[in-house]
Order: C-alpha cells, then sequence, then structure tokens
C-alpha cells in the first residue's frame, strides 16, 4: 500500500521508539495494520535473561545485554533482506525498535568494564555483518512523563516488570530523551502520549496516522487534536 506523502515510498521502513510502557508495541501494530506492513518486534519475550535482570539488575546485565545485542542483529538482518532490490515487490516494514536501542539500555546498565566490553563485541558484529542495515525512512518517538510510564507499568501488570525500579524507568526516559535531542540519522517525529490515547481515542489514532503519512524530512512534533 502506498504512502500518499513524499517522504515515504512504496515500501517504507517505520520504527515507533520510546521508554519502556510508552505504547510503541501498540501503535507498531495499528502501522503495521494501516499500512500492509510486515511487523518486526523487539524480541525481548526471547530473552531468557530478562527477568532474572529485573529481580537482580547487577548480577544479569551483561548476559541480558548480549543476549539482546545477538537477537537484535539477527532480526535487523531479516528487517534489511524485506527490501528487494525490486521495489515493486518489496513490502513495508514496521518495527517497535531501533537497534540504537542496545547501546541506550547497554549505557545505563552496564559498569564501565562491563560496557567496554559490550562495545567491543558489538564492534565485531557490525565487521563481520555482510548485510547492509536497513535505514527507517521514519523515526517515530514516543515520549511520556515518568507518572505516565509508571501508570502505563501498573495497567499492563506483567510480572517480571513488577521489579523495575522507579530510579531505574526514570534514568531511562532521560537517556531516551537525551538520545533522540540530537537524532540525525531519519526522519524524526516526535509525539508526547502523555497527552494522547491512540488506542481508545479513534479521532486521535486517525490524526495521528495522517500526520504519519505526511511527515516530512528533519524533525517534527506532533500536536494532539485536543492541544490545538
Amino acid at each position: 500500500m502506498a504512502v500518499d506523502g513524499s517522504l515515504l515510498g512504496r515500501a517504507p521502513y517505520i520504527v515507533v521508539e520510546g521508554p519502556i510502557a510508552v505504547g510503541k508495541t501498540t501503535l507498531a501494530g495499528i502501522l503495521a495494520r494501516e499500512f500492509a506492513a510486515a511487523e518486526e518486534l523487539d524480541p525481548a519475550g526471547q530473552n531468557p535473561f530478562l527477568r532474572s535482570f529485573y529481580a537482580e539488575p547487577p548480577r544479569w546485565a551483561l548476559a541480558t545485554q548480549l543476549s539482546f545485542l545477538t537477537l537484535r542483529r539477527a532480526q535487523q538482518a531479516r528487517i534489511a533482506a524485506l527490501a528487494l532490490d525490486d521495489e515493486s515487490l518489496a513490502r513495508p516494514v514496521v518495527s517497535d525498535y531501533l537497534l540504537a536501542k542496545d547501546e541506550i539500555f547497554a549505557r545505563l546498565t552496564l559498569e564501565e568494564m562491563e560496557f567496554a566490553l559490550y562495545r567491543e563485541l558489538a564492534g565485531a558484529l557490525a565487521q563481520n555483518d555482510e548485510t547492509q542495515l536497513r535505514r527507517p525512512d521514519l523515526v517515530i518517538y514516543l515520549e511520556a512523563s515518568y507518572e505516565v510510564l509508571q501508570a502505563r507499568l501498573r495497567k499492563r501488570n506483567r510480572d517480571y516488570e513488577r521489579h523495575i525500579a522507579p530510579k531505574y524507568l526514570e534514568s531511562l526516559s532521560e537517556a531516551y530523551r537525551t538520545y533522540f535531542h540530537s537524532y540525525e540519522d531519519a526522519p524524526l517525529l516526535v509525539v508526547n502520549s502523555s497527552a494522547i490515547d491512540f488506542l481508545e481515542n479513534g479521532d486521535e489514532r486517525v490524526d495521528l496516522i495522517r500526520e504519519i503519512r505526511s511527515a516530512r524530512r528533519g524533525v517534527q512534533h506532533y500536536i494532539p487534536l485536543g492541544s490545538r
């Protein structure tokens, strides 16, 4: 399904990013249906160390991060393979994470020596990977206040997420804001999801999709209907 705006072509690669519980996967699912796209979700559920990490972060941080690194790089190779030489056969792709998030989390959770080892292994994987990673046509960064993230974590009530420390969640949210403040690798649409409910509110969902379809190069900020 072709996209109406000039920025997104026939088979765009759209990425939704943001901190834990901000609504990435929900919006990615909405967009996958809207654009008849392949949906590539963060393989967090495949990481065997994640539950242990939330219970004992210092002990399990390195193992968790290295597992994420290998899982995500393998998935990125699949995403790149969907960008066929024959554009008429290519299919749109929507994902709920950027590969760059791996280092955002690594910087936050690893000790200095562990982070150095992580960077070394990540660099080796990148050097040996013959697949050219695909650059997104549009990145949608969902941001929300710390209080909203906490409320959404409580609402979805996942067993292993009950161990997430408030300080960790706040630090993660700030790390995302810092990263995207200077992001220039792809067109960026910043959406303050504290103020909208694109799952329950049909008007806000339609308006946000319209904004995505008309995205332009550079950085844009989505202003919800009710705030205009």
